[in-house]
Protein backbone atom coordinates (compact mmCIF):
# COMPACT_ATOMS: atom_id res chain seq x y z
CA UNK A 1 0.00 0.00 0.00
CA UNK A 2 0.99 3.88 -0.80
CA UNK A 3 2.88 5.98 2.64
CA UNK A 4 4.00 8.80 0.36
CA UNK A 5 1.38 11.54 0.53
CA UNK A 6 -0.52 12.27 -2.42
CA UNK A 7 0.29 15.69 -4.00
CA UNK A 8 -3.35 17.85 -3.47
CA UNK A 9 -5.11 17.89 -6.71
CA UNK A 10 -2.94 15.66 -8.84
CA UNK A 11 -2.78 12.37 -10.42
CA UNK A 12 0.56 10.99 -9.84
CA UNK A 13 2.67 8.76 -11.98
CA UNK A 14 5.26 6.87 -11.20
CA UNK A 15 7.67 5.16 -14.34
CA UNK A 16 10.76 3.14 -14.52
CA UNK A 17 12.92 4.63 -17.23
CA UNK A 18 16.26 4.07 -18.55
CA UNK A 19 18.77 6.48 -20.09
CA UNK A 20 21.89 7.40 -20.72
CA UNK A 21 21.72 11.01 -19.71
CA UNK A 22 21.01 12.68 -16.42
CA UNK A 23 17.92 10.91 -15.27
CA UNK A 24 17.04 13.71 -13.26
CA UNK A 25 17.32 15.89 -17.02
CA UNK A 26 15.27 12.95 -18.50
CA UNK A 27 12.30 13.36 -15.64
CA UNK A 28 12.34 16.88 -16.28
CA UNK A 29 11.55 16.96 -19.89
CA UNK A 30 9.08 14.26 -19.42
CA UNK A 31 7.20 16.40 -17.23
CA UNK A 32 6.94 18.61 -19.50
CA UNK A 33 6.27 16.61 -22.78
CA UNK A 34 3.62 15.56 -20.69
CA UNK A 35 2.22 18.62 -19.68
CA UNK A 36 2.42 22.57 -20.92
CA UNK A 37 6.36 22.23 -22.71
CA UNK A 38 7.77 20.88 -25.52
CA UNK A 39 11.38 20.91 -26.90
CA UNK A 40 12.18 25.10 -26.96
CA UNK A 41 9.94 27.48 -24.65
CA UNK A 42 7.24 29.05 -27.47
CA UNK A 43 4.99 32.30 -26.99
CA UNK A 44 2.48 32.47 -23.81
CA UNK A 45 4.34 29.98 -22.14
CA UNK A 46 4.86 32.44 -18.86
CA UNK A 47 6.12 31.59 -15.43
CA UNK A 48 2.40 32.07 -14.36
CA UNK A 49 0.81 29.34 -16.74
CA UNK A 50 3.74 27.24 -16.46
CA UNK A 51 2.97 27.07 -12.39
CA UNK A 52 -0.24 26.62 -12.60
CA UNK A 53 -0.22 23.67 -15.38
CA UNK A 54 3.28 22.49 -15.47
CA UNK A 55 3.45 19.04 -14.34
CA UNK A 56 6.22 18.20 -10.82
CA UNK A 57 8.89 15.72 -10.79
CA UNK A 58 8.28 14.58 -7.25
CA UNK A 59 11.12 12.01 -7.08
CA UNK A 60 13.83 11.13 -8.85
CA UNK A 61 15.74 7.14 -7.58
CA UNK A 62 18.51 6.00 -9.13
CA UNK A 63 18.62 2.01 -9.39
CA UNK A 64 21.71 0.21 -11.08
CA UNK A 65 22.36 0.68 -14.39
CA UNK A 66 22.30 -2.14 -17.26
CA UNK A 67 24.94 -3.15 -19.23
CA UNK A 68 23.69 -2.67 -22.36
CA UNK A 69 20.38 -0.65 -23.68
CA UNK A 70 16.63 -2.47 -23.45
CA UNK A 71 15.48 -0.41 -26.50
CA UNK A 72 17.09 1.27 -29.60
CA UNK A 73 17.05 5.61 -29.91
CA UNK A 74 18.15 6.82 -33.45
CA UNK A 75 18.11 9.57 -31.32
CA UNK A 76 20.63 8.89 -29.42
CA UNK A 77 22.88 7.41 -31.75
CA UNK A 78 22.39 10.89 -34.02
CA UNK A 79 23.42 12.55 -30.53
CA UNK A 80 26.83 9.99 -30.10
CA UNK A 81 25.86 9.31 -26.88
CA UNK A 82 26.91 6.73 -25.07
CA UNK A 83 25.97 4.68 -21.91
CA UNK A 84 26.15 3.33 -19.13
CA UNK A 85 22.38 2.78 -19.16
CA UNK A 86 20.95 4.52 -16.11
CA UNK A 87 17.83 3.49 -14.52
CA UNK A 88 15.44 5.40 -12.12
CA UNK A 89 12.44 5.17 -10.60
CA UNK A 90 10.35 8.76 -11.44
CA UNK A 91 7.64 10.03 -9.54
CA UNK A 92 5.73 12.92 -11.61
CA UNK A 93 2.61 14.94 -10.87
CA UNK A 94 0.29 16.24 -13.22
CA UNK A 95 -2.76 18.63 -12.39
CA UNK A 96 -6.17 17.55 -12.57
CA UNK A 97 -7.15 20.56 -14.00
CA UNK A 98 -5.12 19.99 -16.90
CA UNK A 99 -7.04 16.64 -17.30
CA UNK A 100 -10.43 17.05 -15.97
CA UNK A 101 -12.64 13.88 -15.95
CA UNK A 102 -11.71 12.54 -19.36
CA UNK A 103 -10.27 8.95 -18.99
CA UNK A 104 -8.24 8.88 -22.37
CA UNK A 105 -6.90 12.42 -22.11
CA UNK A 106 -5.81 11.01 -18.62
CA UNK A 107 -4.36 8.04 -19.99
CA UNK A 108 -2.61 10.42 -23.03
CA UNK A 109 -1.38 12.47 -20.30
CA UNK A 110 0.63 9.75 -17.88
CA UNK A 111 1.62 7.88 -21.04
CA UNK A 112 1.10 9.17 -24.59
CA UNK A 113 4.51 10.22 -26.25
CA UNK A 114 6.47 9.02 -23.28
CA UNK A 115 7.74 5.97 -24.85
CA UNK A 116 8.71 7.37 -27.81
CA UNK A 117 10.96 9.79 -26.40
CA UNK A 118 14.88 10.03 -28.13
CA UNK A 119 16.04 10.41 -24.68
CA UNK A 120 15.09 7.02 -23.41
CA UNK A 121 16.20 3.28 -23.74
CA UNK A 122 13.12 1.96 -22.20
CA UNK A 123 10.00 3.73 -20.18
CA UNK A 124 7.27 1.74 -18.25
CA UNK A 125 4.31 3.36 -16.49
CA UNK A 126 4.60 1.65 -13.48
CA UNK A 127 1.52 2.96 -11.31
CA UNK A 128 -1.03 5.91 -11.31
CA UNK A 129 -2.20 7.01 -7.74
CA UNK A 130 -5.06 9.74 -7.87
CA UNK A 131 -7.54 11.12 -4.97
CA UNK A 132 -10.97 9.77 -3.66
CA UNK A 133 -12.24 13.27 -4.63
CA UNK A 134 -10.60 12.50 -8.60
CA UNK A 135 -12.09 8.74 -8.10
CA UNK A 136 -16.18 10.05 -7.98
CA UNK A 137 -16.02 11.84 -11.15
CA UNK A 138 -15.73 8.77 -12.96
CA UNK A 139 -17.64 5.05 -12.84
CA UNK A 140 -17.87 3.11 -10.13
CA UNK A 141 -18.65 -0.62 -10.41
CA UNK A 142 -22.04 -1.53 -10.36
CA UNK A 143 -21.67 -4.73 -9.00
CA UNK A 144 -17.96 -5.51 -8.15
CA UNK A 145 -17.05 -8.27 -5.79
CA UNK A 146 -20.44 -7.46 -3.58
CA UNK A 147 -22.99 -7.65 -6.27
CA UNK A 148 -21.44 -10.69 -8.62
CA UNK A 149 -21.88 -12.93 -4.92
CA UNK A 150 -25.09 -11.27 -4.25
CA UNK A 151 -26.62 -11.92 -7.96
CA UNK A 152 -25.11 -15.73 -7.87
CA UNK A 153 -25.93 -16.06 -3.89
CA UNK A 154 -22.50 -17.50 -3.16
CA UNK A 155 -21.10 -16.81 -0.30
CA UNK A 156 -17.55 -17.75 1.77
CA UNK A 157 -16.07 -19.33 -0.78
CA UNK A 158 -14.52 -18.25 -4.38
CA UNK A 159 -17.01 -18.46 -7.39
CA UNK A 160 -15.96 -21.44 -9.60
CA UNK A 161 -16.02 -20.94 -13.15
CA UNK A 162 -15.41 -22.37 -17.05
CA UNK A 163 -15.12 -21.08 -20.54
CA UNK A 164 -16.52 -22.50 -23.19
CA UNK A 165 -14.81 -25.13 -25.44
CA UNK A 166 -13.37 -25.23 -27.78
CA UNK A 167 -13.38 -21.88 -28.08
CA UNK A 168 -14.57 -21.46 -31.29
CA UNK A 169 -16.67 -23.79 -34.16
CA UNK A 170 -19.47 -24.83 -32.31
CA UNK A 171 -23.20 -23.71 -33.21
CA UNK A 172 -25.47 -21.73 -31.29
CA UNK A 173 -27.60 -25.15 -30.28
CA UNK A 174 -24.42 -27.13 -29.59
CA UNK A 175 -22.99 -24.59 -26.95
CA UNK A 176 -26.34 -24.10 -25.45
CA UNK A 177 -26.22 -28.11 -24.61
CA UNK A 178 -23.06 -27.08 -22.99
CA UNK A 179 -23.97 -24.93 -21.02
CA UNK A 180 -27.28 -26.78 -19.65
CA UNK A 181 -24.83 -29.54 -18.82
CA UNK A 182 -22.33 -26.92 -16.84
CA UNK A 183 -25.76 -25.53 -15.04
CA UNK A 184 -26.72 -29.17 -13.96
CA UNK A 185 -22.56 -29.26 -12.97
CA UNK A 186 -23.14 -26.73 -10.16
CA UNK A 187 -20.76 -24.11 -12.37
CA UNK A 188 -21.68 -20.83 -11.37
CA UNK A 189 -20.07 -18.86 -14.05
CA UNK A 190 -19.50 -19.41 -17.62
CA UNK A 191 -17.91 -17.23 -20.15
CA UNK A 192 -17.15 -17.36 -24.25
CA UNK A 193 -13.34 -17.37 -25.13
CA UNK A 194 -12.07 -13.76 -26.14
CA UNK A 195 -12.03 -14.90 -29.58
CA UNK A 196 -15.84 -16.00 -29.69
CA UNK A 197 -17.84 -12.83 -30.00
CA UNK A 198 -19.83 -13.13 -33.22
CA UNK A 199 -18.74 -15.98 -35.81
CA UNK A 200 -20.92 -17.10 -38.36
CA UNK A 201 -21.02 -20.81 -37.19
CA UNK A 202 -22.83 -19.06 -33.35
CA UNK A 203 -23.66 -15.67 -34.01
CA UNK A 204 -24.31 -13.68 -31.23
CA UNK A 205 -28.27 -13.10 -31.32
CA UNK A 206 -28.62 -16.54 -31.65
CA UNK A 207 -26.15 -17.59 -28.97
CA UNK A 208 -27.53 -15.91 -26.60
CA UNK A 209 -31.20 -16.62 -27.41
CA UNK A 210 -30.49 -20.48 -26.96
CA UNK A 211 -28.18 -20.19 -24.15
CA UNK A 212 -30.14 -17.98 -22.21
CA UNK A 213 -33.78 -20.06 -22.93
CA UNK A 214 -31.41 -23.65 -20.81
CA UNK A 215 -30.24 -21.09 -18.34
CA UNK A 216 -34.10 -19.60 -17.88
CA UNK A 217 -35.18 -23.19 -17.32
CA UNK A 218 -32.07 -24.05 -15.11
CA UNK A 219 -33.17 -21.17 -13.14
CA UNK A 220 -36.64 -21.66 -12.85
CA UNK A 221 -36.36 -25.11 -11.76
CA UNK A 222 -33.67 -24.94 -9.44
CA UNK A 223 -34.25 -21.62 -8.05
CA UNK A 224 -29.86 -21.43 -8.76
CA UNK A 225 -28.72 -18.71 -10.94
CA UNK A 226 -25.43 -18.94 -13.35
CA UNK A 227 -24.00 -16.15 -14.73
CA UNK A 228 -23.01 -16.44 -18.34
CA UNK A 229 -20.46 -13.45 -19.41
CA UNK A 230 -21.70 -13.34 -23.12
CA UNK A 231 -18.34 -11.93 -25.46
CA UNK A 232 -20.18 -8.82 -27.14
CA UNK A 233 -16.70 -6.93 -27.78
CA UNK A 234 -17.45 -5.19 -31.18
CA UNK A 235 -17.81 -1.23 -32.59
CA UNK A 236 -19.39 0.33 -29.53
CA UNK A 237 -23.01 0.74 -31.10
CA UNK A 238 -23.13 -2.86 -31.48
CA UNK A 239 -21.89 -3.55 -28.12
CA UNK A 240 -25.00 -2.00 -26.86
CA UNK A 241 -27.49 -3.47 -29.06
CA UNK A 242 -25.52 -6.48 -27.77
CA UNK A 243 -25.97 -5.49 -24.35
CA UNK A 244 -29.52 -4.84 -24.53
CA UNK A 245 -30.30 -8.61 -26.07
CA UNK A 246 -28.36 -10.35 -22.62
CA UNK A 247 -30.56 -8.13 -20.50
CA UNK A 248 -33.93 -9.16 -22.27
CA UNK A 249 -33.19 -12.41 -22.59
CA UNK A 250 -32.75 -12.34 -18.92
CA UNK A 251 -29.16 -12.46 -18.49
CA UNK A 252 -26.67 -10.91 -16.02
CA UNK A 253 -22.71 -10.40 -17.44
CA UNK A 254 -21.54 -9.55 -20.76
CA UNK A 255 -17.85 -9.52 -21.91
CA UNK A 256 -15.47 -7.22 -23.53
CA UNK A 257 -11.76 -7.56 -24.96
CA UNK A 258 -10.33 -4.00 -22.76
CA UNK A 259 -7.54 -3.25 -25.43
CA UNK A 260 -9.49 -3.70 -28.20
CA UNK A 261 -12.75 -1.73 -27.40
CA UNK A 262 -10.27 0.89 -25.44
CA UNK A 263 -10.97 3.21 -22.54
CA UNK A 264 -13.97 5.20 -23.75
CA UNK A 265 -15.86 2.52 -25.58
CA UNK A 266 -15.76 0.73 -21.92
CA UNK A 267 -16.74 3.61 -20.19
CA UNK A 268 -19.94 4.39 -22.45
CA UNK A 269 -20.78 0.41 -22.51
CA UNK A 270 -20.64 1.09 -18.42
CA UNK A 271 -22.92 3.65 -18.24
CA UNK A 272 -25.52 2.50 -20.79
CA UNK A 273 -26.00 -1.07 -19.24
CA UNK A 274 -26.84 -2.79 -15.88
CA UNK A 275 -25.42 -5.68 -16.45
CA UNK A 276 -22.27 -6.77 -14.72
CA UNK A 277 -18.82 -5.82 -16.90
CA UNK A 278 -16.27 -8.57 -16.93
CA UNK A 279 -13.50 -7.39 -18.38
CA UNK A 280 -10.97 -9.41 -20.23
CA UNK A 281 -7.14 -8.15 -20.95
CA UNK A 282 -6.11 -10.47 -23.73
CA UNK A 283 -3.52 -8.61 -25.29
CA UNK A 284 -2.04 -7.30 -22.06
CA UNK A 285 0.92 -8.46 -22.95
CA UNK A 286 1.93 -6.16 -25.37
CA UNK A 287 1.95 -3.83 -22.85
CA UNK A 288 3.32 -5.33 -19.85
CA UNK A 289 5.96 -8.78 -20.61
CA UNK A 290 8.73 -6.48 -21.64
CA UNK A 291 9.75 -4.94 -17.85
CA UNK A 292 11.38 -1.74 -19.71
CA UNK A 293 8.50 -1.13 -21.22
CA UNK A 294 4.84 -0.20 -21.61
CA UNK A 295 2.37 -0.58 -18.89
CA UNK A 296 2.26 -2.23 -15.15
CA UNK A 297 -0.36 -3.70 -13.94
CA UNK A 298 -0.87 -1.39 -10.64
CA UNK A 299 -1.45 1.32 -13.92
CA UNK A 300 -3.38 -0.74 -16.45
CA UNK A 301 -6.28 -1.59 -13.83
CA UNK A 302 -6.12 2.01 -12.40
CA UNK A 303 -7.29 2.74 -15.89
CA UNK A 304 -9.75 0.43 -16.70
CA UNK A 305 -11.44 0.57 -13.21
CA UNK A 306 -12.08 4.24 -13.67
CA UNK A 307 -14.22 3.10 -16.69
CA UNK A 308 -16.40 1.04 -14.10
CA UNK A 309 -15.88 -2.90 -15.30
CA UNK A 310 -16.63 -5.15 -12.34
CA UNK A 311 -14.56 -8.50 -12.90
CA UNK A 312 -10.54 -7.79 -14.26
CA UNK A 313 -8.75 -10.73 -15.35
CA UNK A 314 -5.30 -11.30 -13.60
CA UNK A 315 -3.96 -14.81 -15.25
CA UNK A 316 -3.36 -18.03 -12.90
CA UNK A 317 -0.68 -19.12 -10.95
CA UNK A 318 1.33 -22.24 -12.24
CA UNK A 319 -0.78 -21.75 -15.67
CA UNK A 320 -0.32 -21.54 -19.18
CA UNK A 321 1.19 -17.74 -19.39
CA UNK A 322 4.50 -16.28 -18.36
CA UNK A 323 3.68 -14.56 -15.55
CA UNK A 324 5.72 -15.10 -12.30
CA UNK A 325 3.58 -16.49 -9.26
CA UNK A 326 4.11 -12.67 -7.39
CA UNK A 327 2.87 -10.68 -10.59
CA UNK A 328 -0.28 -12.77 -10.23
CA UNK A 329 -0.98 -12.23 -6.51
CA UNK A 330 0.01 -8.21 -6.72
CA UNK A 331 -2.60 -8.11 -9.25
CA UNK A 332 -5.53 -9.68 -7.83
CA UNK A 333 -4.42 -8.07 -4.09
CA UNK A 334 -4.32 -4.95 -6.46
CA UNK A 335 -7.86 -5.61 -7.96
CA UNK A 336 -9.14 -5.81 -4.08
CA UNK A 337 -8.07 -2.89 -2.83
CA UNK A 338 -9.81 0.36 -3.23
CA UNK A 339 -8.38 2.76 -6.45
CA UNK A 340 -7.79 6.11 -4.73
CA UNK A 341 -5.11 6.43 -2.14
CA UNK A 342 -7.64 8.11 0.33
CA UNK A 343 -10.76 6.01 -0.39
CA UNK A 344 -12.39 5.52 2.77
CA UNK A 345 -13.62 2.09 2.05
CA UNK A 346 -13.30 -0.96 -0.40
CA UNK A 347 -16.40 -0.82 -1.75
CA UNK A 348 -14.93 -0.32 -5.81
CA UNK A 349 -13.51 -3.20 -5.75
CA UNK A 350 -13.26 -5.31 -8.62
CA UNK A 351 -13.65 -9.67 -8.81
CA UNK A 352 -9.81 -10.83 -10.09
CA UNK A 353 -10.51 -13.30 -12.20
CA UNK A 354 -8.20 -16.41 -12.39
CA UNK A 355 -8.01 -18.12 -15.21
CA UNK A 356 -5.14 -19.79 -17.79
CA UNK A 357 -4.71 -23.50 -16.70
CA UNK A 358 -6.33 -23.60 -13.88
CA UNK A 359 -7.85 -26.35 -11.94
CA UNK A 360 -8.20 -28.29 -8.31
CA UNK A 361 -4.70 -28.63 -7.86
CA UNK A 362 -3.98 -24.83 -8.40
CA UNK A 363 -6.79 -23.38 -6.24
CA UNK A 364 -4.70 -23.72 -2.41
CA UNK A 365 -1.90 -21.30 -4.04
CA UNK A 366 -4.61 -18.83 -5.82
CA UNK A 367 -6.42 -19.20 -2.50
CA UNK A 368 -3.13 -17.74 -0.64
CA UNK A 369 -2.46 -15.51 -3.43
CA UNK A 370 -6.07 -13.89 -3.71
CA UNK A 371 -5.78 -13.03 0.55
CA UNK A 372 -9.30 -13.98 0.84
CA UNK A 373 -12.03 -15.97 -1.16
CA UNK A 374 -12.92 -12.48 -3.08
CA UNK A 375 -12.41 -13.92 -6.71
CA UNK A 376 -13.70 -15.76 -9.72
CA UNK A 377 -11.37 -19.13 -10.57
CA UNK A 378 -11.84 -20.18 -13.56
CA UNK A 379 -11.07 -23.65 -15.63
CA UNK A 380 -11.56 -24.39 -18.96
CA UNK A 381 -9.98 -27.75 -19.28
CA UNK A 382 -10.17 -28.11 -15.64
CA UNK A 383 -13.70 -28.76 -15.58
CA UNK A 384 -14.35 -30.19 -19.03
CA UNK A 385 -11.81 -32.52 -19.52
CA UNK A 386 -11.84 -33.78 -15.56
CA UNK A 387 -11.60 -37.51 -16.78
CA UNK A 388 -15.25 -38.32 -14.79
CA UNK A 389 -17.27 -35.06 -16.53
CA UNK A 390 -17.77 -31.99 -15.78
CA UNK A 391 -19.76 -32.30 -12.70
CA UNK A 392 -16.98 -34.17 -11.25
CA UNK A 393 -14.56 -31.28 -12.32
CA UNK A 394 -16.68 -28.81 -10.49
CA UNK A 395 -17.11 -31.04 -7.17
CA UNK A 396 -12.92 -31.17 -7.46
CA UNK A 397 -12.92 -27.63 -7.13
CA UNK A 398 -15.62 -27.55 -4.38
CA UNK A 399 -13.54 -30.51 -2.42
CA UNK A 400 -10.26 -28.18 -3.15
CA UNK A 401 -11.65 -25.45 -1.07
CA UNK A 402 -13.31 -27.29 1.42
CA UNK A 403 -9.93 -28.88 2.02
CA UNK A 404 -7.93 -25.38 1.76
CA UNK A 405 -10.36 -23.78 4.08
CA UNK A 406 -9.81 -26.41 6.75
CA UNK A 407 -5.92 -26.17 5.98
CA UNK A 408 -5.66 -29.68 4.75
CA UNK A 409 -3.16 -30.91 2.41
CA UNK A 410 -4.99 -31.88 -1.02
CA UNK A 411 -3.85 -35.34 -1.46
CA UNK A 412 -4.74 -35.99 2.23
CA UNK A 413 -8.37 -34.57 1.18
CA UNK A 414 -8.62 -36.43 -1.96
CA UNK A 415 -8.67 -39.96 -0.08
CA UNK A 416 -11.99 -39.27 0.96
CA UNK A 417 -13.03 -37.41 -2.15
CA UNK A 418 -13.01 -39.22 -5.37
CA UNK A 419 -13.65 -36.01 -7.84
CA UNK A 420 -10.84 -34.37 -6.32
CA UNK A 421 -7.95 -37.43 -6.54
CA UNK A 422 -9.65 -37.86 -10.13
CA UNK A 423 -8.07 -34.17 -10.84
CA UNK A 424 -4.91 -34.87 -8.89
CA UNK A 425 -4.04 -38.16 -10.74
CA UNK A 426 -5.03 -36.38 -14.42
CA UNK A 427 -4.48 -33.11 -14.36
CA UNK A 428 -0.92 -33.65 -11.69
CA UNK A 429 0.70 -35.67 -14.48
CA UNK A 430 0.36 -33.14 -17.40
CA UNK A 431 1.32 -30.31 -14.55
CA UNK A 432 3.94 -32.19 -13.61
Amino acid sequence: MRTIPLKPDSVEATYLVETPLAPEKVAAIMAGEQSCGTFVRVAGESDELRARAGAEVLAVEELEPASAPSLASAWLERQGTPGPWRRARVRIAYPLANVGANLPTLAATVAGNLYDLGEVTGLRLVDIALPQAYRTRFDMPRHGVAGTRSALGVSGRPLFGTIIKPNVGLSAQEIAALVADLCEAGVDFVKDDEICADPVHAPLEERVRAVMSKVRAYRERTGRDVMIAFNITDELDAMRRHADLVEREGGSCVMASLNWCGLSAMQTLRRSTPLVVHGHRNGFGAFARHPLLGIGFDAYQALYRLAGVDHMHVHGIGGKFSDAPREVEEAARRCLQPLAVDAPDDTDAVMPAFSSGQWAGTLPVTARAAGSSDFLFMAGGGILAHPSGPAAGVASLRQAWEAVAANEDLEQAAASRPELAGALSFFGKKAG
